[in-house]
């Protein structure tokens, strides 16, 4: 049986919008385009290539570029830098770096770790991107893990530090890998959406339902184990004749997983015991990763084009990423049929999503607009939005600007000051453990952090980089070293006056310098990207 799919969905499918030879990025743009009427003089520029510059780093380097880096892209007159600067990112070590770190957040949301360590995970999750291994099959090894194999249990984390509770691995699996928070069908049809079915649920749940910890939860070197049987059953709660319904394992209401009827004592190739790792003849579980990458689940390739769109643009085409359902429908539902069509008929290549997307119009816009003209929507994608960065982006591009001389910080490990100060901002930008991090909103306790705590400022009067500033006599020079270093555009007239007025006024004039970078670092320009 063939999955169901949404209007909105189907229709895409019958009603190709543009030509198929045209690259992929040229696709992008004439969909995001069509149907604009009334907006189109809403729409920004092209960002300017300082703009282009520190973005696409961020993005896809997880840091700012140096002044050195800044300035020599400034300087280039190739029609073709932003596509070979696209490139170089995307075979640099900080994209590795950038991605792992991405996707730790989005699949473990920063939970405390408990028997896998953070560090092994990380690994993992770099030689993933550092492959470019095909999203379908990363996502088949974290949930066809188990634990067993020391070298494969790093991929086990998803499931092993949440403890397997069944409802918990059921509800993260619906929301990182279908887009669909089924948190409200667990006890019933969503109230709202009609879409979220309680039977969707416990088909999921009929897959986990017969795995548990072995020996036990609280053992830190515990393993996936399976029992041969237990079935799921569900009542609504709004059912009054409490009318019992059971269903096979099956993934958004497609064919029910085939299980076939073992010979009594045959139900096992291990059998339980005291202190025994049972397994199963047949595992309801190992057949989860396979139903969930399959090419008749076409919401897997929707749910994860849609999030590096996400990833890339700052909005999702279904917005929010994990709430996609009928009465939610896509901005541009054929856009995201034609990446979620790309996506898999290129082996799910995230590098080659991520690169045309990167080359697209959509995404090299300003996110200023000429003066008089009022803001868009933002999911018309007509001016670049604002993205908060992330506490990893934070600490790599504050390490980066405060930090001794690298002139290519994407292909470069990153600096021990780095290392050092990130499990600060995690703490402090990270957002709260096992909720997903949005990274929209902001507190008192960050803008205290900004202003006053010891840990930036320290990076600054502690670098380098003041040092050599120090040395710089022309108070403009100095002024678009800064700039370069912490912003990665030049000074305008207007901000190197008002530097050379500071150090003009300064009785200390490292001092000055200090509290200019300071002002620089903690302000809103940095701590967005744009």
């Amino acid at each position: 049986m063939s999955v169901a799919l949404p209007l909105f969905i189907a229709l895409a499918f019958v009603r190709p919008p543009v030509a198929a030879g045209e690259p992929l990025h040229a696709r992008i743009d004439k969909l995001i385009t069509a149907g604009q009427a009334g907006f189109e003089k809403q729409r920004a520029g092209q960002a300017t290539d300082a703009e282009f510059l520190r973005r696409v780093y961020l993005d896809l380097a997880g840091t700012v570029p140096s002044a050195d880096e800044a300035r020599a892209f400034l300087a280039d007159t190739d029609a073709k830098k932003r596509e070979k600067l696209i490139d170089k990112l995307l075979d640099s070590s900080g994209y590795a770096r950038r991605m792992g770190q991405y996707y730790d957040v989005v699949l473990m949301e920063r939970r405390r770790d408990s028997k896998v360590p953070h560090a092994a995970w990380e690994e993992y999750l770099v030689a993933v991107f550092k492959e470019n291994r095909p999203y379908d099959g990363f996502a088949r090894e974290l949930l066809g893990a188990d634990g067993v194999d020391p070298k494969t249990r790093a991929a086990a984390k998803f499931y092993l530090d949440r403890d397997f509770e069944p409802n918990l691995v059921t509800k993260d699996i619906a929301r990182v890998f279908l887009g669909r928070n089924l948190q409200c069908a667990q006890c019933h049809d969503h109230p709202l959406i009609d879409a979220y079915k309680q039977s969707e649920y416990y088909g999921i749940l009929a897959f986990l339902n017969r795995t548990f910890l072995f020996p036990n939860a609280n053992d830190a070197k515990a393993v996936l184990a399976e029992k041969a049987d237990g079935e799921v059953n569900f009542v609504s709660v709004f059912d009054k004749a409490k009318q019992q319904k059971t269903t096979l394992p099956r993934v958004m209401m497609g064919k029910a997983v085939d299980e076939p009827k073992l010979e009594k004592g045959k139900e096992y190739t291990v059998k339980p015991a005291a202190n025994v790792r049972p397994v199963p003849a047949f595992s309801r579980r190992e057949q989860l990763a396979a139903a969930m990458t399959s090419a008749d689940n076409p919401y897997f390739a929707r749910a994860g084009a849609n999030r590096l769109w996400a990833f890339m643009l700052g909005r999702g085409i279904v917005h929010p990423v994990e709430l996609d359902h009928d009465a939610n429908p896509p901005s541009h539902p054929e856009l995201l049929d034609l990446l979620a069509k790309e996506f898999a008929s290129h082996n799910f290549n995230v590098k080659r999503l991520l690169r045309e997307i990167a080359l697209s119009q959509a995404y090299q816009r300003s996110s200023e607009l000429p003066a008089g003209v009022s803001e868009p929507p933002p999911e018309r994608y007509l001016v670049g939005l604002l993205k908060p960065l992330s506490a990893e982006q934070l600490a790599y591009a504050t390490a980066q600007a405060t930090g001794p001389i690298a002139k290519d910080p994407a292909m470069t490990a990153p600096s021990p000051q780095a290392a050092g100060v990130l499990p600060t901002f995690r703490n402090m930008f990270g957002g709260q453990p096992g909720a997903p991090d949005t990274g929209a909103t902001t507190n008192l306790d960050q803008t205290l952090f900004l202003k006053f705590n010891g840990t930036i400022r320290n990076m600054v009067a502690g670098s380098g980089f003041t040092g050599r500033l120090a040395k710089i006599t022309d108070a403009n020079l100095l002024a678009d070293e800064m700039f370069l270093t912490v912003y990665s555009r030049p000074a305008t007239a207007d901000e190197k006056n008002d530097v050379a007025e500071a150090l003009h006024k300064a009785s200390d004039r490292t001092t000055a310098i200090n509290e200019l970078v300071w002002a620089l670092l903690a302000s809103a320009e940095f701590r967005f990207n744009h």
